[in-house]
């Protein structure tokens, strides 16, 4: 908060927040946690602390994590050359130890580090753990890459009950106990929708859902199910914005109240999302 503002002031901005922190206090959020605000010092140390006044005014917060990059990393030092096919990564036996190993090792325990310094209580998990997501195979020329079947709310609600922000880690399991790859943003909108959340928070690299993609200025700052499916077809939703409005839809079908494809390089976008009138991207509701 900026100093030069007066201790009046400083009141005037928390009765302002007032509404919107009973409205979301006792609520469960969503955030898919991704993009440039995941790899920048700045805008992770600005993330965490969003996520932790968010508990501290009793809302729930549930950390989805993926970590492209980082995969990326560990495949080229082991190499492995990363494969993708229509933006899936090609997983084989070794690619899903690898991922496995970066993002329930590495990535999420890093997060989970970064919020406990910070004085909040994290624990992680991965979608493995008590059958969080369970999954079959999605394509066999991807293979071992997951569908999601089923998610089982109880690992991420007996932490919440405990006063724990979940931290989870996008690797599913079938009935055989073979770990899959699931897509993280595809992960988040039914974990979500499991968990009736209030809302879910997609953190992106992007304003939001543009007109003219080529300017930013031509933001939409609120769209409906129907609305997003008819740019889809103008060609106005296109390239890599397709699977991630899907997965808002997704969610929106799954019985989450709102999603917010957020653009994760504003400063504080998180707070200013849930507790001010304006937003950082654009919000998908249903009809």
């Amino acid at each position: 908060m900026n100093n030069n503002f007066s201790n009046a002031e400083r009141a005037q901005i928390l009765i302002q927040a007032l509404p919107y922190i009973k409205k979301y206090n006792g609520k469960t959020v969503v955030v898919k946690y991704g993009g440039n605000a995941m790899i920048n010092a700045e805008l992770k140390e600005q993330v965490m602390q969003d996520i932790m006044l968010l508990t501290l005014i009793g809302v729930k917060v549930v950390l989805v994590h993926g970590g492209g990059p980082e995969i990326d990393e560990m495949m080229t030092k082991l190499g492995k050359k990363p494969e993708f096919v229509d933006g899936l990564r090609v997983t084989d036996k070794e690619t899903v130890d690898i991922v496995q190993m970066v993002l329930s090792g590495k990535v999420n325990k890093t997060l989970v580090n970064l919020i406990e310094s910070k004085g909040g209580k994290a624990m992680g998990i991965s979608g493995m753990d008590g059958r969080l997501i369970e999954a079959v195979q999605k394509d066999k020329r991807l293979g071992y890459v997951g569908k999601i079947e089923s998610i089982n709310t109880a690992p991420i609600e007996d932490l919440l009950e405990k006063g724990y922000i979940p931290v989870v880690s996008t690797i599913g399991c079938d009935k055989q106990g073979n770990a899959y790859n699931i897509n993280g943003d595809t992960a988040a909108a039914y974990i979500a929708g499991a968990m009736n959340a209030e809302s879910l928070i997609m953190m992106t690299d992007i304003a939001g859902i543009l007109k003219d993609k080529n300017d930013p200025s031509s933001l939409i700052p609120k769209i409906t199910v129907s609305q997003a499916q008819s740019l889809y077809r103008d060609g106005i939703i296109s390239d890599g914005m397709v699977p991630k409005v899907g997965c808002c839809i997704e969610a929106i079908y799954r019985g989450v109240n709102k999603v917010i494809i957020m653009d994760g390089r504003v400063p504080h976008s998180i707070l200013m999302e849930t507790l001010t009138n304006e937003g950082a991207g654009t919000m998908v509701v249903g009809d």
